[in-house]
């Protein structure tokens, strides 16, 4: 080491700053201790990646197997500890929830990694406050329960974000307040008193400040708090939400829309009728990312895989097969544009090679077409590599040894589904779109998630 050996890399130096932590193996006994951190480090507190780097003079030496003698790096210790529950932290929260007029709360992917999936629908249904998820926190509450409002941020429905404006209490639970939820942070929930539940002290106060913070295990927390609080009674905040909701619907529902295409929610829809909603569905990053986490029916508890932080193209493919791997008896379809599906497209090797059985449904309109969007909404269309050119799909699938089917009419969605459902091992599905289509809403980057760019009669005539 250290001599710049044939494909030596400080990989220590490289990935510290995007893992939880790393370990070099310098000494052969040290090995099997240092995967039995690594794991519970990995999985302790706030699960995140750990590395470990193993030399080659390491991993060809042998070494007699003990079973862990001690762990006592400082690290391990800090992540695997649980942090003890403030009773006066539950009682001061209780206090604010129960005079709450106009309260919401905010569920994000701490509550899956928690599994406080009861623990939250009993804190919603007591305290009758209606719920939002972010991206990552979909499929935590079942979008078909009354009290589920959607996604906030970006690409949130208007009534969501309307709602974060005039809510007088932000109930948010295991999430980091990422910039696509808040937009303009000054902007954000101006009128919230705020309580943070997060296992990462962290994230408390690094981009809400929080009346008051908890932190605490979700699932632990929401117990707690569930016992604390009052039954509340907030159907009028409820019903002036669905008012707001039923006026951008109708205002939607005016916009006339090419129907010989296949689109987006009608490809959704056919995945949904054809597992009865037990799918796991993962996605890769873009336009079809946003379609996914709006359109979808979630009500399996996370059923929803899809890449967050870094917005990773390439990802769903991949990650799908680990999905299918780890739940070989569930339904898994991997959902893909045209752009994200060719970074890791060599995967359908190993698909076929382990006999992997996933069922892809690409969204191909020529574009990378979430950056395309941008440019058309911020940048005058200037549509600077943005449109792709791609393989012919069935044909690769073909040469893969799997099935490929091409999409090009809107009535045949629901057979195409149906019969990659029935086909024995992978199937890619190549759904042509309309080239031009678009998220909506969306809000301008700079913005308050309130100041929102909305599909409108106008921009559908002249295809915006």
């Amino acid at each position: 080491m250290g001599r710049d050996a044939f494909q030596e890399t400080d990989i220590i130096g490289v990935t510290q700053p995007i893992t939880k932590h790393n370990f070099l193996v310098r000494n052969i006994e040290d090995l099997a201790d240092t995967v039995h951190e690594a794991f519970k480090l990995a999985q302790g507190g706030r699960p995140g990646p750990v590395l470990i780097d193993v030399p080659k003079d390491i991993l060809q030496n042998k070494t007699l197997y003990r079973p862990l003698a001690s762990v006592n790096s400082l690290e391990y210790f800090r992540a695997t500890r649980q942090p003890e529950l403030s009773s006066s932290a539950i009682e001061q929260a209780a206090d604010i929830i129960n005079k709450a007029q106009r309260p919401i709360i905010m569920s994000g992917h701490g509550v899956i990694l928690s599994e406080a999936y009861n623990e939250l629908r009993a804190f919603a249904e007591k305290t009758n406050i209606p719920v939002i998820t972010t991206l990552l926190g979909i499929s935590a509450f079942p979008v078909t329960h009354p009290l589920s409002l959607g996604m906030p941020g970006m690409h949130g429905p208007a009534h969501v974000n309307q709602a974060i404006g005039e809510t007088d209490v932000l109930f948010a639970v295991g999430l980091r307040f990422d910039d696509r939820v808040t937009g303009k942070v000054s902007e954000f929930a101006p009128k919230a008193r705020i309580i943070h539940i997060d296992i990462d002290a962290s994230e408390i106060h690094k981009v809400k400040v929080a009346t008051v913070p908890i932190i605490a295990d979700a699932k632990a927390a929401l117990a707690a708090l569930t016992t604390a609080v009052k039954p509340g009674d907030h159907r009028a905040w409820i019903s002036e939400i669905r008012s707001w909701e039923t006026e951008n619907a109708e205002r939607t529902r005016r916009v006339k829309r090419d129907e010989q295409y296949p689109d987006p929610t009608s490809i959704l829809e056919a995945i949904r009728a054809e597992t009865g909603g037990e799918a796991i569905i993962v996605t890769d990053v873009g336009q079809h990312q946003m379609w996914t986490a709006r359109h979808y029916t979630w009500t399996r508890p996370n059923s929803h895989i899809t890449s967050g932080g870094l917005g990773t193209m390439g990802f769903a493919l991949p990650a799908a097969m680990g999905v299918k791997m780890g739940m070989p008896d569930v339904p898994v379809w991997a959902v893909a544009g045209d752009g994200g599906i060719q970074m890791n497209i060599q995967e359908l090797a190993t698909l076929r090679q382990q006999g992997v059985s996933v069922k892809v449904a690409i969204m191909n309109n020529g574009y990378l077409g979430m950056v395309r969007q941008w440019q058309q909404f911020f940048h005058a269309r200037n549509y600077s590599e943005t449109p792709i050119t791609g393989p012919d799909y069935v044909k690769l699938a073909d040469a893969y040894g799997l099935t490929g089917m091409r999409i090009t009419r809107r009535e045949d969605v629901p057979a195409a589904i149906h019969k990659a459902m029935i086909t024995e091992g992978t199937v890619i599905i190549d759904f042509v779109i309309e080239s031009e289509s678009n998220v909506y809403p969306m809000v301008a980057p700079g913005s308050g998630i309130t100041s929102m760019i909305e599909e409108s009669v106008e921009e559908d005539s002249n295809h915006d």
